[in-house]
């Protein structure tokens, strides 16, 4: 026989199921999320494991040496005559094969001119047979770097000859006779014109060698 009291207990029941029910489908939900989010960590994981192995491939790539400069140089004879020979090889093999391309038999005698075809070797070898050659670097080398030396070779020092080295003369130098004077200006009163060199400053210019012979 049922009554109230047997009714009321089944709804209770029947609550608590549905209770029951929701929260194994919050359950249910938090799992999937925790699955979701256990996914990501692991996808993450791989992209700082693929990371790791790139830096350690770059770090074990043989380093890149910095460019020579002639102007710089600092090492022995020897290493310094193997350089020369080394550029001069291929310039004749190189850079002379080009129309545009001159060189004054004094080239040797000219300190610019020697570091213009050693960064230019450079740049060419980095653009064929570096860490890292490219079609990008080798057009680069011949549309702008190689075109730009030519042109510059052939103004500067186009019209020389060994014989003009006959009568030797000092190296140039960068006189700082009035730097005092220069940097008080510049730091203090840029905006205002230069100050006027003084008699002694002009003085010693009139008494530098010239540097009009090429």
């Amino acid at each position: 026989m049922t009554g109230p009291t047997s009714d009321h207990g089944s709804a209770a029941t029947m609550a608590g199921l549905a209770g029951l029910a929701r929260e194994i489908e919050a359950l249910r939900h938090a799992v999937g999320e925790a699955a979701g989010l256990r996914q990501r960590v692991e996808d993450l994981a791989a992209v700082v494991a693929d990371l790791a192995i790139a830096v350690e491939q770059l770090t074990a790539s043989p380093s890149v040496k910095p460019p020579a400069c002639w102007l710089d140089f600092a090492d022995s004879e020897a290493d310094a005559f193997a350089l020369l020979a080394e550029l001069a090889a291929w310039t004749g093999a190189v850079f002379l094969r080009y129309g545009d391309a001159t060189l004054p038999d004094c080239w040797l005698w000219h300190a610019d001119l020697v570091e213009e075809l050693l960064w230019l070797s450079q740049a060419w070898q980095a653009a064929y047979a570096g860490p890292r050659p490219s079609i990008a670097l080798a057009g680069d080398w011949h549309d702008r770097q190689r075109p730009g030396a030519a042109r510059r070779i052939r103004a500067t020092h186009g019209a020389c000859s060994i014989e003009n080295h006959a009568d030797p003369r000092p190296a140039p130098v960068a006189p700082a006779d009035g730097a005092e004077l220069i940097a008080a200006w510049w730091t203090t009163q840029r905006t205002d014109p230069a100050p006027a060199p003084t008699a002694e400053l002009l003085a010693a210019a009139a008494a530098r060698p010239s540097r009009s012979r090429r």
